[in-house]
């Protein structure tokens, strides 16, 4: 994806994808200390790799499917892009990827690095204090070093069978089931439904439904407490814009040519008091499956579903219920998918 591209949020293609918005300059726009570290970490491997290992960077680059352009730096081998995915169209078949095997460790890929930075420390602290003369201070380390590794789990979801349910977007408990009277993207009514994520929730977003990116808008903003109601429209946030696909099988085919469309539907990712970098690692037009990881908050947050109100529309959740992400049920619509096409 091109700079020129990036810089035209508004610009609509004809089949209703919107350009990358020219704020989002990273998976992780609001930055960091560990992203930081991250990032000069990255110029350093570059450089080791391009005058150490030339020959492995030709090979990476033989394999490489895409376009680098638009991306902050050189892209010579995955991990490379995993803070400016959205920002090319460069990829790896997981075949070439010699990272892959990082997406099976049960820790989120986007909280390495915090793993590493302060889990080392916490850890050589904890075993050294234990050791100590004063073996009882090592808790004083051994609960922030479990609170961190607890933080970054990624447990495995499996979704309903049901392919016309949608599932949750985040871990935690419903705190809002609002309906709203009108809502620009739906050009019609809508219900939100919102997630309240504390700080022992697992952090990770996951997409309710097959799904195709329509648009993205990062907003800068606060960090009020999630329970606030004025932090669903003061807080940083990541609205994305989806648009669903009918569920395999369906016989009837959408506009643009794929998939036949069902309806839009609306997943924002907001900051708490505590969690202040948000993670989407989505580009515009991007293919979704159900359930499938798009990008996390780090910390404790608030996670939105919003849905058209249409007829048929059943909430499956009530206030206060417990969901886990990709898993729980959300919301369903009984009437035909495809008669919304």
């Amino acid at each position: 994806m091109s700079d020129t591209l990036r810089g035209a949020p508004r610009d609509v293609a004809p089949d209703g994808v919107e350009p990358l918005s020219a704020n989002i300059t990273s998976v992780q726009p609001g930055g960091g200390v560990c992203y930081s570290l991250e990032l000069l970490w990255g110029r350093a491997r570059r450089f080791y790799l391009k005058t150490f290992r030339p020959g492995y960077v030709r090979n990476m680059a033989a394999s490489r499917h895409g376009d680098a352009s638009g991306a902050p730096h050189e892209i010579l081998d995955p991990r490379d892009l995993k803070y400016c995915r959205n920002l090319c169209t460069a990829e790896w078949d997981r075949a070439d990827d010699p990272f892959a095997w990082r997406d099976k460790l049960p820790f989120a890929r986007w909280g390495l690095a915090e793993l590493q930075i302060m889990g080392w420390p916490l850890l050589a602290a904890t075993i050294a204090l234990a050791f100590s003369p004063w073996p009882l201070a090592a808790i004083l380390t051994a609960v922030p070093f479990g609170l961190l590794v607890y933080f970054f789990r990624d447990p495995q979801r499996r979704p309903p069978t049901d392919e016309q349910i949608l599932v949750s977007p985040a871990d935690g408990r419903i705190s809002e089931i609002t309906r709203v009277e009108h809502e620009p993207f739906f050009d019609g009514p809508a219900v939100r439904i919102g997630i309240f994520l504390s700080i022992f929730n697992v952090h990770i977003n996951r997409v309710p439904a097959r799904a195709r990116v329509l648009s993205l808008r990062y907003a800068p903003g606060k960090f009020l407490n999630a329970l606030r109601p004025e932090s669903a429209v003061e807080n940083e946030s990541m609205w994305i814009g989806l648009e669903e696909l009918q569920p395999d099988g369906g016989d009837s085919a959408s506009a643009h040519g794929g998939p036949a469309v069902a309806r839009r539907m609306i997943v924002r990712q907001i900051t708490g008091q505590f969690a202040r970098r948000i993670v989407c690692s989505l580009r515009p037009g991007d293919m979704l499956a159900r359930g499938q990881q798009f990008g996390m908050i780090k910390l404790g947050s608030r996670t939105e579903l919003i849905l058209p109100d249409e007829p048929g529309l059943r909430v499956l959740v009530k206030l206060g219920e417990k969901v886990n992400a990709g898993s729980s049920a959300m919301a369903r619509y009984d009437s035909d998918l495809a008669s919304k096409s």
